[in-house]
């Protein structure tokens, strides 16, 4: 049964993947809304199944970007942390938590493993509010997602436009990736099955 659902998952995303067909002309493709837009790259170019954004509204389409980098990022750290607990890598203090999903149990049992979840969540409710264009500053975000607010750079103003362009591709393209690969590892040890090297299965 595994066989048979992995062989149906492999055709579907085969089929999810696959060049548009030869016989869509170039000029229908460039006329759809925000085809040239960044990460409507080949294979697939503009990928909108959905039609989100059919109507070329570009709020709408900004906004369902700035929920596609933030997604993103939040899965590359997401992924990293996964790994790096399967890894047996733990904080002082945090040694006998598990890895893996079982770890929010874990920290529920305890009192300091509690304290540790509510850190975790005053964490995300900073994160969100401070991670976001201050319009009460006397600066402009460069591009959606840019979040500097003119007090961080890292050398970033110091790059050309198509280096700038590039990283933020690369950017988009490694959250797509990760975002798939915190939910294929989490569905993976859900279903027990392991797919880390030498077998190991987080959380069991």
């Amino acid at each position: 049964m595994k066989t048979v659902a992995a062989l149906l998952a492999v055709v579907g995303s085969a089929a999810a993947f696959a060049p548009a067909q030869q016989s869509q002309s170039s000029s229908a493709l460039a006329a759809k809304p925000f085809s040239d837009a960044l990460g409507a790259q080949a294979p697939l170019g503009l990928f909108d199944p959905l039609k989100l954004v059919e109507d070329g509204s570009e709020e709408k389409f900004n906004r369902l970007r700035e929920y596609e980098i933030k997604h993103g990022r939040v899965s590359m750290l997401a992924v990293v942390g996964y790994l790096v607990t399967a890894a047996g890598i733990r904080f002082p203090g945090a040694e006998d938590i598990p890895d893996g999903l079982a770890a929010f149990q874990a920290l529920l049992d305890s009192r300091d493993g509690t304290n540790v979840l509510l850190q975790m969540g005053s964490f995300f409710v900073v994160a969100e509010i401070i991670n976001r264009d201050a319009p009460w500053l006397d600066n402009k975000a460069e591009f959606v997602g840019d979040y500097r607010n003119g007090a961080l750079d890292f050398g970033w103003d110091k790059l050309d436009d198509a280096t700038k362009l590039k990283k933020r591709a690369i950017e988009l393209n490694n959250g797509r990736a990760a975002m798939m690969g915190i939910w294929g590892l989490v569905t993976h040890e859900v279903m027990g099955v392991s797919i880390l090297p030498g077998g190991y299965l987080p959380g069991h």
